[in-house]
């Protein structure tokens, strides 16, 4: 691995988005480019259902404390870690009140802030061989029982409450208006602003 380029404010960087909204593209390519290391929680969450014997798709079907452990671990590499970068859907928000954290939000929405819920849709198509059909109800079902079990987790079941709410992050990245090379050139534009 390259030498890790230094951020002089930034020990950590997270990168949280909705199903199929370009989060774990962007994070690889960026960490690629820092010569930082890549944490995919996405992957990570899999391994360790696996060993459990629960089903990742099914929030519903995992215990709370297997939740609360995992963004907990997260936790500890944003306060504890250097030269990470965080993917997973809650690590901008695990990531407040941590210094040296930059938080990324990746959306997929039209000029009106509407999400495109069918271009993710398409998206897990192509990546995962999957049908249309079948990604759509995985989208529409694992996006609802998540906001449901987080609400009640973090939230304290406020039904306003959205991980992916702008306020918590530093900079929003729209992968429906920015292809993968535009998206990384806006994060490394604004992280040349910081240094």
């Amino acid at each position: 691995m390259d030498t890790p380029r230094e951020l002089s404010s930034i020990n950590n960087i997270t990168v949280s988005g909705r199903i199929g909204s370009g989060a774990t593209t962007l994070a690889e390519h960026l960490a690629r480019t820092l010569g930082w290391e890549m944490f995919n929680g996405g992957g990570l969450f899999r391994k360790l259902s696996a060993e459990m014997g629960l089903d990742i798709n099914n929030s519903n079907s995992r215990p709370d404390h297997f939740d609360l452990e995992y963004e907990e671990r997260v936790k500890k590499m944003l306060r504890e870690g250097r030269h990470h970068v965080i993917q997973s859907h809650l690590a901008g928000y695990d990531a407040q009140g941590i210094d040296g954290v930059f938080k990324i939000l990746v959306v997929c929405e039209d000029a009106e802030g509407n999400d495109k819920m069918d271009i993710r849709i398409d998206r897990l198509v192509n990546r995962d061989k999957k049908s249309v059909e079948d990604a759509k109800e995985e989208v529409i079902r694992r996006e609802r029982e998540h906001t449901e079990k987080f609400r009640r987790l973090y939230a304290k079941g406020d039904p306003n409450w959205f991980y992916w709410n702008k306020d918590y992050y530093d900079l929003i990245v729209n992968t429906y208006s920015h292809n993968q090379e535009e998206s990384l050139k806006v994060v490394l534009q604004a992280l040349s602003g910081l240094a």
